[in-house]
């Protein structure tokens, strides 16, 4: 995998991990939610900065952005579509 191949692959499974929205990760985090959408999907070469913030927002250290995944670890499922109903 490269680079970026690496950094969508953890950003998807630490955001679904935490239960967190396209949406949520990019408000907490300041970074615009099409751009979230679109390192995802390996579209965007983000800077150092950004990985930086997405980073802090999830609690990790920088280098878990490129963690390599396991030989058994399957790509993360993506969330349930749609909003979350309030209240």
């Amino acid at each position: 995998m490269d680079a970026r191949e690496l950094l969508a692959w953890n950003m998807r499974r630490l955001r679904v991990e935490r239960g967190l929205s396209q949406e949520k990760l990019a408000l907490d985090s300041t970074v615009d939610r099409t751009y979230v959408s679109r390192i995802e999907r390996r579209i965007e070469n983000p800077s150092i900065a950004i990985v930086e913030k997405l980073a802090l927002t999830f609690g990790v250290p920088i280098a878990q952005m490129f963690a390599e995944p396991g030989r058994s670890d399957t790509a993360p499922q993506p969330l349930r579509a749609g909003r979350k109903p309030r209240g």
